[in-house]
């Protein structure tokens, strides 16, 4: 009996698997793939409300980096954490950091209002742009950019919410540049950002 072709088949799926957790891992869960298994244009248009009360467009943000990070102000440990590692990345870049505008998009909308996210973000910099709007456009927005998220019911009324948790960096143009690791901590950040300023 000849197991040679049966081998390379499962080494085939093997691969195939590997490529699958790398993607996932690389644009979230959530990402859209078209026909040739390649992975869909990350980002898009959106409008959603800033932690002022104004609309803002991704428009908006053209001429400047924009390094997107969504999560909740709720969140225990994960999003303040990788807020605090934006907040000091920008920090070690001194004035280039001018160059970039670091965005919160929120997945909790319920909780998340403007105000809510004024209070939050000012604790890590003054400098971020904290975005909320419906259930439905944050749907949308998270959708294009591949985030997976999920509410999960803790005790009593409240809740969590898991979540792709990943550094999206957009080029001034609007254009997604690259997702970078947020665990490799602000030395590793600055530096990945500032070889693109």
């Amino acid at each position: 009996m000849n197991r040679i072709p049966t081998i390379l088949m499962g080494l085939s799926a093997v691969l195939a698997l590997c490529a699958a957790v790398l993607a996932w891992r690389l644009v979230g869960p959530g990402a859209q793939f078209d026909s040739g298994g390649q992975a869909a244009r990350i980002g898009g248009a959106f409008t959603l409300t800033d932690q002022n009360g104004q609309a803002r467009s991704d428009g908006d943000f053209h001429g400047r980096w924009v390094l997107v990070y969504f999560g909740y102000s709720y969140c225990p440990d994960v999003c303040p954490t990788t807020l605090q590692e934006i907040a000091d990345a920008l920090h070690r870049l001194g004035p280039r950091a001018s160059q970039i505008v670091p965005v919160f998009i929120t997945l909790d909308p319920e909780r998340d209002h403007p105000q809510t996210l004024k209070t939050y973000l000012a604790a890590f910099s003054p400098e971020f742009v904290g975005l909320t709007g419906t259930a439905a456009q944050i749907a949308s927005v998270a959708h294009a950019y591949g985030v997976y998220y999920a509410k999960h019911k803790l005790p009593g009324n409240s809740y969590s919410i898991d979540h792709t948790s990943a550094l999206y960096l957009l080029a001034p143009n609007g254009r997604f540049e690259d997702v970078l690791d947020e665990h490799e901590g602000p030395a590793k950040l600055a530096n990945d950002i500032g070889q693109r300023l």
